[in-house]
């Protein structure tokens, strides 16, 4: 039988999920352990472009991990979408990252176990996370056996629901069913006020989260009439992650720590 509630763990790694450089550094400053970098996060992420990769890794010095993602939508892919994943992860490796994130799933929901693994040998020695298409997939303890089948070597997910905390009922059953295979990566809705709860819930060491903050844009000058994008009205919008909130989660994480008494069930 599962305990219900782990001891808080110590030394759980934050990763935070930046589109920007400002972010990137806020991150760091903030106490965050790694990066993953994107673009479109309004659409979950997609890789972002060289000049963002090769300008955050000047700025940043915590380990930098890039999403591999060629378009916005589900994911399963063409072969010529497979080459331009193929062709970022090389770059990823030339721009000196320390990692890449992916998901790939075939059209019945499953993982789809060669290419991802034609994928992972092609990204070493960097570190491979797949990514919540794991979340989209048609049966989680199959696809956990899957994804740790294609070398990778940690699987974030929310358990299948749309945030972490609706979800961590299963990820504690996929902590328990890794068997030390994969490293269980917990994500989505995670944030200062909920996070020791969640770890002491699900057992898992790593954390993935935005923490991203909605500022106004600087310009004077606005022409609120015409919409550049899908979404109207985010012309004069961005989204920052901001120092003070990644440090807020650092904080909260090593209060839980130094008090955390409880044992086992």
């Amino acid at each position: 039988m599962l305990p219900f509630h782990f001891k808080m763990p110590g030394n759980v790694r934050i990763e935070v999920c930046v589109d920007s450089v400002a972010s990137a550094q806020a991150a760091e400053r903030g106490g965050a352990h790694r990066l993953e970098l994107c673009s479109d996060l309004l659409e979950g992420g997609i890789t972002p472009s060289a000049g963002l990769i090769e300008v955050v890794r000047e700025q940043a010095s915590i380990p930098l991990h890039i999403m591999i993602r060629p378009r916005a939508g589900d994911f399963c892919y063409d072969e010529q979408e497979l080459e331009v994943m193929r062709r970022d992860i090389q770059l990823a490796k030339t721009l000196r990252a320390q990692g890449i994130v992916l998901g790939i799933l075939d059209p019945a929901g499953k993982v789809d176990v060669p290419r991802t693994r034609q994928l992972v040998e092609l990204a070493r020695p960097l570190s491979v996370t797949f990514h919540r298409a794991f979340d989209m997939s048609s049966d989680l303890l199959r696809a956990l056996d899957d994804v740790c089948s294609t070398g990778a070597e940690r699987l974030l997910s929310s358990g299948g629901e749309q945030t972490s905390l609706q979800g961590a009922d299963t990820i504690a059953s996929l902590v328990h069913a890794t068997r030390g295979r994969i490293s269980i990566m917990a994500g989505s809705g995670i944030n200062p006020t909920n996070a020791a709860a969640l770890i002491r819930r699900t057992g898992v060491r790593e954390i993935h989260v935005g923490l991203s903050t909605q500022l106004d844009s600087p310009m004077l000058f606005r022409k609120e009439d015409i919409s550049m994008g899908k979404i109207p009205g985010r012309e004069y919008l961005r989204s920052q992650v901001l120092e003070e909130n990644v440090r807020a989660l650092t904080r909260a994480l090593q209060q839980q720590d130094s008090t955390d008494t409880t044992i086992p069930s």
